[in-house]
C-alpha cells in the first residue's frame, strides 16, 4: 500500500518515504508510528494505543514518546507548533489530519520478477533485522538499533553499494528466503542474524550469505557483558563490519578471477589488480598496473583506478624495482593528483593520496590532514589506519603512528596487510628506543610476508642497536637477498621514510651496511 500526502509518498511495501524522488531517511521505530497514524487517521489515537502498537506494551516515557513524535513530524515536513498533519489533542492522543490517497498496487505473477532491480557493478549488500530469541521486548530495540548501526557503518564504504535500512525492515517479522530477498532488493549478499539474552550476557549470531546461490562466505557468534548497551551495540557493530568487509571483498575478488577477459569491467580490472598487487613482487606490480591502466581506459574517471595506479609506481620507487624512478615519481604524484581530483571525499582515496604524498613529497601537514580526514569518514576502515600510521611515522611523530597502527589490526586481525602494519611499528618503535619491542613485531612480519624486505631492515637495526651483532648481520644477508642494491644511501634517496628514521640508519651504520 502507498498512502499519498501533499507531495509525499509512504510506501509501506518498501518502507519508505519519499519526497518527490528523494528518499527521506526514517528510523524503523518512526515509520511505524507514523504507518499506525496514517492507517488510524479516521480516529483519534490514544498514548496507549501507541505504545501498544510500536512498543509493545513496554514502559515509555513522555519524554520518549515525544521524541519520536517530533522525529515522524519533521520527516514529513510538520513540527509541534504548526501541526499541519499530525495534531496533538490535550489528553486526547494524536490524529493523522492530513488528506490522504491510497494507492494498492496490484502485481501479475511475472510484475515481480521484470521489476527486481539490476545488481550493481561492486558489491552490494542488504542486513536484514536480526532476530529476537530472548522472548525480551527490550532486546527488539537493541538488535533493530544494531542493524542500523551495522547499515550505516558499512555505507562508509563507497566501495560497497548498501540498501537502505528501511527496504530491509520490509522483511522484519517474516520468514525470509534469501534468494528472494537477493533479488528484490537487487543485492548480492545478505547479512543475517539472532539476538538473544540470558543470565546477564547478549550472545549476537551473524552470517553473511552469498544470495544467489545461499552459500555462506561468513558467520560468527560475539558474546557481551549486558551492560551498556549502546557500547556493546558499538562493540558488536565494530566486529561485524571489521570481520564482514573483507570477506566480501575477497568474494568479490573470487568471483572477478572467474570472469572472462572480455567480460570484465573496469571494477573487475581493479579487483584482479589488487590481487597481482598485494605481494609487492616486481612482476606482480607490472601486472597489477597494467591491469589498473587497462581500468583507466574503460573509465577514465575512476578514482580507485587512478588511486591504485599511483600506489604502484611509489612501490616501484620504493622497493627499487624502478627503470626510471624519476618517471616513476613523477606519475604517482600525477595519478595522486587526479584521484584527489575525482573524488575527495572517499576516505580510501583520501588514505593513499597522503601515503603517496607522505612518501614521495614530504607536505607533513597536508599529508596529516589528509589521512586524519579519511579516518573520520569512515572509521572502521583497515587501509586508512594503515595510512594514518605510516603518514605519522614519517612526520616524526611514532606513538601516533602506532596508535593507528593498533587500531587497523583491531579493525582487519587476519588481513593479508597486517606484515606491512607490523612493520610500521617495528619502524616507529625503533626510534622510541624500544628494540626488543621492535623484533617482535619484525619477525611476526617477517613470518607473515618472508620475501618483503622491510622486517629485515628494522631487524637490523635493532639487533645492532641492542649489540646482537652476529643476529644483525644474518638479518642484513637475507634482506640482501631481497634486495642486493640496498645501500643507506640509496635507501635515504628512495622515498621520505628516512626522513625521520634517525635510530633506524644509526643502527644500519652500527650492522656495518655499506653506504
Amino acid at each position: 500500500m502507498r498512502y499519498l500526502f501533499e507531495e509525499y509518498a509512504f510506501d509501506t511495501a518498501r518502507r519508505e518515504l519519499r519526497r518527490g524522488t528523494d528518499v527521506i531517511a526514517v528510523a524503523p521505530q518512526v515509520f511505524d508510528l507514523l504507518d499506525y497514524l496514517i492507517r488510524h487517521r479516521e480516529r483519534v489515537v490514544t498514548k496507549d494505543d501507541l505504545i501498544g502498537a510500536i512498543w509493545n506494551g513496554r514502559a515509555v516515557s513522555d519524554a520518549a514518546l515525544t521524541t519520536r513524535l517530533n522525529a515522524a513530524r519533521s520527516a514529513i515536513g510538520d513540527s509541534g507548533e504548526e501541526q499541519r498533519l499530525i495534531k496533538t489533542l490535550p489528553r486526547k492522543g494524536f490524529r493523522f489530519v492530513g488528506q490522504v490517497r491510497e494507492e494498492r498496487e496490484v502485481a501479475g505473477p511475472d510484475d515481480a520478477l521484470e521489476s527486481a532491480p539490476a545488481l550493481p557493478d561492486r558489491p552490494s549488500i542488504a542486513v536484514l533485522p536480526f532476530a529476537n530469541m530472548s522472548g525480551d521486548p527490550e532486546q527488539e530495540y537493541f538488535a533493530d538499533g544494531m542493524v542500523e548501526e551495522i547499515t550505516t557503518a558499512l555505507s562508509r564504504f563507497k566501495s560497497l553499494f548498501v540498501i537502505a535500512r528501511n527496504s530491509s525492515f520490509t522483511f522484519k517479522g517474516q520468514a525470509v528466503d534469501i534468494k528472494e530477498v537477493g533479488r528484490r532488493l537487487g543485492v548480492r549478499y545478505v547479512l543475517e542474524g539472532e539476538v538473544r539474552k540470558a543470565s546477564g550476557k547478549v550472545r549476537i549470531t551473524g552470517r553473511l550469505i552469498e544470495a544467489a546461490t545461499g552459500t555462506h562466505i561468513w558467520a560468527d557468534r560475539f558474546e557481551r557483558d549486558m551492560t551498556d548497551i549502546f557500547a556493546l551495540q558499538d562493540d558488536v557493530t565494530l566486529a561485524v563490519v571489521s570481520a564482514i568487509q573483507p570477506k566480501l571483498f575477497q568474494a568479490e575478488l573470487a568471483l572477478a578471477s572467474r570472469r572472462r577477459p572480455e567480460d570484465l569491467t573496469a571494477y573487475d580490472l581493479l579487483l584482479r589488480a589488487v590481487q597481482q598487487v598485494r605481494p609487492a613482487t616486481r612482476e606482480g606490480l607490472a601486472e597489477g598496473l597494467r591491469l589498473v591502466q587497462r581500468a583507466l581506459e574503460l573509465a577514465p574517471r575512476f578514482a580507485a583506478a587512478a588511486a591504485l595506479a599511483g600506489a604502484c609506481h611509489v612501490e616501484n620507487v620504493v622497493r627499487n624495482y624502478a627503470v626510471d624512478p624519476q618517471f616513476e615519481r613523477r606519475e604517482a604524484v600525477r595519478l595522486m593528483r587526479l584521484a584527489l581530483s575525482l573524488d575527495d571525499g572517499d576516505p580510501d582515496t583520501l588514505a593513499s593520496a597522503a601515503l603517496i604524498s607522505a612518501l614521495l613529497v614530504g607536505d607533513c601537514e597536508t599529508e596529516i590532514e589528509m589521512s586524519d580526514r579519511a579516518v573520520k569518514l569512515n572509521p572502521n576502515l583497515y587501509r586508512a589506519w594503515n595510512c594514518r600510521g605510516w603518514v605519522y611515522k614519517i612526520a616524526g611523530q611514532p606513538e601516533e603512528a602506532i596508535r593507528s597502527f593498533e587500531r587497523a589490526m583491531r579493525m582487519s586481525p587476519v588481513d593479508p596487510q597486517t606484515f606491512s602494519v607490523l612493520t610500521g611499528i617495528g619502524f616507529a618503535l625503533i626510534e622510541l628506543r624500544r628494540f626488543d619491542e621492535a623484533i617482535i613485531a619484525a619477525k611476526k612480519a617477517q613470518r607473515l610476508n618472508p620475501c618483503y624486505p622491510g622486517p629485515y631492515r628494522c631487524l637490523v637495526s635493532a639487533f645492532a642497536h641492542l649489540g646482537r651483532d652476529a643476529e644483525a648481520h644474518e638479518a642484513a644477508a637475507r634482506m640482501l637477498e631481497i634486495d642486493p642494491a640496498f645501500t643507506i644511501s640509496a635507501w635515504i634517496t628512495r622515498s621520505q621514510v628516512s626522513k625521520t628514521a634517525k635510530l633506524m640508519i644509526e643502527g644500519f651504520r652500527k650492522a656495518g651496511l655499506t653506504e
